[in-house]
């Protein structure tokens, strides 16, 4: 048995054996192991126990790329791309649980097992394209939050950009109140979410019949080009490579036990809260594409993919004041939980990778110029306008990342000799690595279209 340093948990020599590296110290010591779960109690009680990081996990699902994309497919094909969201939904499943197995199975996270399964020439390339995507994330939640600044209290977006910056304070003041503390506020906020297009859907009465209808999918979707391309919008904005890193690392904030009967108990709940997560999550995408359908499709209105466009219809269609409010705050409020779950991400990446560890506020605070100075150059250069535009340019990334990403989680989970007996089963890996391939495939044709004009 050996010790990782400040777990005061022992990892077996099983799980160790298939690593060219021991693990080193786990990232985010500070919350690490810090959330008790006690052997003896009922399976509620363990369940809330566990309860918590799949909806982190969650908040990465509801992003400005997925709204922008969501607002496109139903505003243009009314309820038809919801089995998209459906079916790239239960890939995020299945992702999202070979992440928790990886955690408590080898006993470390993405990037760690990156940095100790593979030679450096690999592991340093990979952690700067992580670094990559963690900067990409953050400027798709710069703008989102500035632009639902702008709508809800009229900020410009160039002083909304540099208010964002003051989110640091938001994240020290939670980490010091504990972990628990920061998953309350995440889940408060989608909470409020929530609401918010529960009110907006009900006031726009959609055809529940076409809704049902439209998580079924059918042929048109991969014949009409202009369909097929929203549909791999859709995947491509779905899996974010950043949660991968994210879910693998604060699984590890739940105190269970190092025996096999303990791990595959923890594994259990975990996936649970994860699956439970990301449905909510698909709850709120399916919302945001519904309400384009209901409201901007009936309408006419079917060339909708910007924000502040969707949010200017929104009153004369829906015939209620309130509903633009709606919106806006729903669009604040996924900024504000972006804000915290990427800065978890970019430590546990750094720390994971490298063993370079910062300050939370020292490391938010270059994460975040480094998506504000682009965001201010872009919007003071060229307007408003182009701000959609450098949205898109992040999900472009994301996506050019994410292979990066997904088939090492998978080689990983794959590996009896990295996994022990927590190793992936056989049917599972072979679903993980289709859905790999599939993400791989869609992602080479939407960089193909970007950069060809297409």
């Amino acid at each position: 048995m050996t010790l990782v340093p400040g777990s005061e948990r022992p990892i077996s020599a099983e799980r160790d054996s298939g690593w060219q590296r021991g693990g080193g110290e786990p990232s985010l010591i500070e919350v690490f192991r810090s959330i008790a779960v006690a052997p003896g109690a009922s399976p509620w009680r363990k369940f809330l126990a566990f309860l918590g990081p799949g909806y982190l996990v969650a908040v990465g699902y509801m992003d400005p790329g997925n709204w922008a994309t969501s607002l496109a497919g139903g505003a243009q094909f009314g309820y038809t791309l919801l089995a998209v969201a459906l079916i790239s939904n239960v890939m995020a499943i299945i992702l999202q649980s070979l992440c928790a197995r990886l955690a408590v199975g080898s006993g470390r996270d993405l990037a760690q097992a990156c940095r100790d399964g593979f030679p450096r020439w690999v592991s340093w390339p990979l952690w700067l394209l992580a670094e990559l995507a963690i900067c990409a994330t953050d400027l798709a939640e710069v703008i989102g939050t500035a632009i639902g600044l702008q709508l809800l209290f009229g900020i410009p977006l160039e002083v909304g950009v540099l208010i964002t910056a003051l989110d640091v304070f938001l994240i020290l003041w939670l980490q010091s109140r504990g972990f628990r503390k920061i998953e309350a506020f995440v889940i408060t906020l989608l909470g409020v979410i929530a609401v918010c297009f529960a009110i907006q859907i009900a006031l726009a009465d959609p055809d529940w019949g076409q809704v049902v209808g439209g998580f079924l999918p059918t042929k048109e979707i991969v014949s009409n080009p202009n369909m097929l391309y929203l549909a791999l919008g859709i995947i491509g904005a779905t899996v974010m490579p950043h949660n991968l890193y994210l879910h693998s690392g604060i699984v590890q904030t739940r105190a269970y036990g190092n025996s096999l009967a303990e791990r595959r108990e923890a594994l259990k709940y975990a996936k649970l809260d994860s699956t439970v997560a990301l449905m909510f999550a698909l709850t709120i995408n399916a919302s945001i594409l519904i309400l384009a359908a209901a409201t901007f499709h009936v309408a006419g209105e079917t060339q909708i993919a910007e924000l502040g466009r969707a949010h200017e219809l929104l009153q004369p269609l829906l015939g209620a004041s309130i509903a633009p409010s709606l919106f806006a705050i729903a669009l604040l409020c996924c900024g504000l939980n972006s804000t915290v779950t990427a800065t978890m991400a970019g430590q546990i990446v750094m720390e994971g990778f490298i063993d370079i560890k910062l300050a939370a506020w020292l490391r938010r605070l270059v994460t975040r110029l480094v998506a504000i100075i682009p965001a201010v150059i872009v919007i003071l250069l060229y307007g408003e306008s182009h701000a959609g535009k450098l949205l898109i340019l992040s999900q472009v990334v994301l996506s050019f990342q994410l292979p990066f990403a997904v088939i090492p989680l998978v080689m990983f989970t794959a590996s009896r000799a990295k996994m022990g007996e927590l190793v992936a089963p056989r049917w599972l890996t072979a679903m993980a690595a289709v859905i790999a391939i599939v993400i791989v495939v869609l992602n080479v044709k939407l960089l193909v279209d970007v950069f060809s004009g297409g």
